[in-house]
């Protein structure tokens, strides 16, 4: 062949293999259209199956408003995005309305069509809303208002959730507005981007790249926030860094206070109460110290004038190690109310952490908080919320509600629940939380009498409080589905959604969830749902069964460590709250103990006290009992045990079943990725069993009962398991 023939070849070959490769590329494309990763949470917007698309058109043929701020844009480009998406088209943004169908959207100052319409709006407060059918010029309308831009946003969600959760909308007639006021997540995010019980990546925010680099993903936390009604982020890690606190990290928090401000999110920050000596050169924190009073009150001043709507503060102080007023003998009172006084100008709150613990109380952990704050009711600033933990220890898998709730009529309690799963298996345990928290809300304390739930405790409608508010401590990370996994997504939005109105019931919260990421179709929301509404308890059963709790490997939390024991503190060993001997196993918490009962209303300490009466959940958290005491199961106490971890171990084999079927009704990336989830929390649910058994076995003596499969491997074999690198501990 010629040169010029070779040639001639091998240009014909090479547009071949172009031609080649842009089609492998345009169908590699189409493939990734398909595939979902998770990224887009809840807010996936995939097109409407006929007849719900001919049903839900006609309703939605234009935008009818004036997109003229921010949250106004927001607002609208939402719902034009989610309208796109679903319905194929892309209604026409116009002022007024122009034909029938159309979607109004605005506040009485935004909208003449609005203000026509005579809503009565006011009793909705600043961030309530109305979605209302309506008649407009004789065209059928559909309207979102609200009082303020922030409310139309926050309907704009809703109506885009009850599309995507096909529900009627052709007559609507509804309102909402908040229960809780501040309804924030709690990073617990270092400087470093590491995260303090994070086990989806590192942390969100890129602080190096900050100010001047905005990740786009800000904009897509923040409108997955507000689609669920969280009006508030802290930042920053409890165990403080007092760098945030400096001129270069208050630029960067600014910015992303930035991106937040158009969704409704005000950005908070935690303060390390020695700040004043590590970046103020000052000699002492003392806080009735007047230079450390002045300190902190230039210090806000300066945030303020870099974030004019700044939330406040969180701290945590005298808890762990981290510095505090006792340090120099004050109350927490004392160490509150300066932060308060310098916040107080600016209308910032101060959330003031109640999880508090230290050698003086060595009796019974889960006594001081309430020890330490009930004696200081009535003593805080109005500005000053404290935050509690659901329960006294310390995110269990189950915990009985904190003593606390009901105990301080004259001080603001707030809501504080762990999303992220430090205690519940990290991000491949599937363990649907929403149940977790409405047992909580569910307690009843009787503080007032029955009926006193912590509910309306957190709601502020059992004491009047002036501050209401619900924290959750975030399972976001930098991982493309956010949360490490597909199912964690379900507890950020449950616990929003729990925020905005605690009285939901758990079952609504995952059929919403499931119907909004997976799809709509009988056969995959019913089985999903009650596999999310059994999950958490399966995860009890199999790592903290009839009330034991902290029994995890030290440190880390991650796997069954029920042996540990000895180190700096007693209270962070499993031996301390399970108390296993050869006469029986649990933490005598009555009067004839720790006498922690008596924290709690008189009606509950009887019942708790009582172990006939003790729900058999919390049994062995405030009973220390023989291993062959009867249960009502007519079970003893030994077999019970046994018989729960196992039982555990079968739930979750039966969510691989469940999951498995729904295979035809959810994209082959995520379907996978649950599948192999799920394989592992079989596995470690296992391990789980026959670690502890094995453990628990050599104070019991007994033998299993009959039909149950002893441990696969020894218990020295699973004392010697190490995990210096699980993740999420700092």
């Amino acid at each position: 062949m010629s040169e010029a023939g070779m040639r001639s070849g091998v240009k014909s070959v090479g547009r071949r293999l172009l031609w080649l490769a842009l089609l492998l590329g345009s169908v590699v494309m189409a493939s990734h259209a398909m595939a979902e990763d998770g990224y887009d949470l809840w807010l996936r917007y995939r097109p409407l199956e006929s007849p719900a698309l001919e049903r839900y058109r006609p309703l939605a043929a234009e935008l009818a408003g004036t997109a003229n701020s921010p949250t106004l844009r927001a607002a609208a480009a939402e719902l034009q995005r989610g309208l796109a998406g679903l319905l194929g088209v892309q209604p026409p943004l116009s002022e007024r309305v122009s034909r029938a169908g159309a979607l109004v959207f605005g506040t009485p100052s935004s909208s003449d069509i609005v203000k026509s319409l005579n809503l009565d709006l006011r009793a909705l407060g600043a961030e309530g809303y109305v979605l209302r059918s309506a008649s407009v010029a004789g065209r059928r309308v559909t309207v979102i208002a609200a009082a303020t831009d922030v409310g139309v946003l926050y309907g704009a969600f809703h109506y885009l959730r009850l599309l995507q959760t096909r529900a009627d909308v052709s007559r609507l007639e509804l309102s909402a507005s908040p229960r809780v006021q501040t309804r924030i997540l709690n990073h617990w995010d270092n400087l470093d981007r590491t995260v303090e019980r994070g086990y989806a990546g590192e942390s969100l925010w890129d602080w190096h790249k900050l100010p001047d680099y905005l990740d786009p993903r800000y904009t897509d936390y923040a409108r997955a926030n507000a689609s669920i009604g969280i009006n508030a982020t802290v930042l920053t890690n409890v165990n403080a860094n007092a760098l945030v606190l400096t001129p270069a990290y208050l630029e960067k928090a600014a910015a992303l206070a930035g991106v937040l401000r158009p969704y409704g999110i005000r950005v908070y920050l935690t303060a390390r109460f020695s700040a004043p000596i590590e970046i103020g050169g000052l000699a002492t924190a003392d806080p009735l110290d007047p230079a450390v009073a002045k300190w902190w009150r230039d210090k806000m001043a300066e945030i303020y004038r870099h974030i004019p709507d700044f939330g406040g503060l969180l701290v945590k102080a005298n808890s762990e190690g981290q510095p505090g007023p006792q340090d120099y003998g004050r109350s927490h009172a004392d160490g509150a109310n300066m932060l308060a006084d310098a916040l107080a100008p600016h209308r910032g709150l101060l959330m003031w952490r109640a999880f508090v613990y230290s050698h003086e109380e060595p009796d019974d952990r889960a006594k001081q908080a309430y020890s330490e704050f009930v004696p200081l009711d009535g003593k805080f600033r109005d500005n000053v919320l404290l935050q509690v933990k659901n329960g006294a220890i310390d995110f269990q898998p189950r915990e009985p509600f904190h003593p606390l709730f009901g105990a301080m009529p004259r001080t603001p309690l707030m809501m504080e629940f762990q999303i992220t799963k430090e205690y519940l298996g990290f991000a491949t345990h599937l363990a649907y939380l929403a149940t977790m928290y409405r047992e909580t809300l569910d307690a009843d304390t009787w503080r007032k009498g029955r009926g006193s739930t912590v509910e309306k405790v957190i709601d502020g409608s059992l004491h009047g409080y002036r501050h209401t508010g619900m924290a959750g401590v975030a399972n976001i990370g930098a991982d493309r589905n956010w949360t490490g996994s597909q199912f964690d997504q379900a507890n950020w939005y449950a616990f929003g959604r729990l925020a905005w109105d605690p009285g939901l019931p758990a079952q609504a919260i995952a059929e919403e969830w499931t119907r909004m990421t997976f799809g709509n179709e009988p056969a995959l929301v019913q089985p999903v749902v009650s596999m999310m509404m059994g999950s958490r308890e399966a995860v009890v059963d199999y790592m903290t069964p009839l009330g034991l709790h902290h029994l995890m490997g030290r440190g880390h939390h991650y796997g069954p460590g029920p042996w540990v024991e000895g180190g700096p503190r007693a209270d962070w060993t499993s031996v301390y709250y399970h108390r296993a001997d050869r006469n029986g196993i649990g933490f005598d918490r009555t009067a004839r103990g720790s006498n922690a009962v008596a924290q709690y209303a008189p009606q509950v300490a009887v019942q708790f006290g009582d172990a006939r009466r003790c729900p058999e959940q919390f049994l062995l958290w405030f009973h220390h009992l023989p291993w062959d005491y009867r249960m009502h199961s007519g079970r003893t106490l030994w077999d019970e045990l046994v018989v729960t971890y196992t039982r555990g171990v079968q739930a979750v084999s039966a969510m691989r079943d469940t999951w498995a079927a729904t295979a035809p009704y959810v994209d082959a990336e995520r379907h996978a990725q649950v599948a192999a989830f799920l394989a592992i929390q079989e596995k470690e649910a296992r391990w789980w069993r026959d670690a502890s058994i094995a453990y628990f076995q050599t104070f019991s003596g007994r033998p299993l009962p009959a039909g149950e499969a002893a441990p696969a491997h020894s218990l020295d074999y699973y004392k010697s398991l190490e995990f210096p690198y699980a993740p999420g501990h700092h």
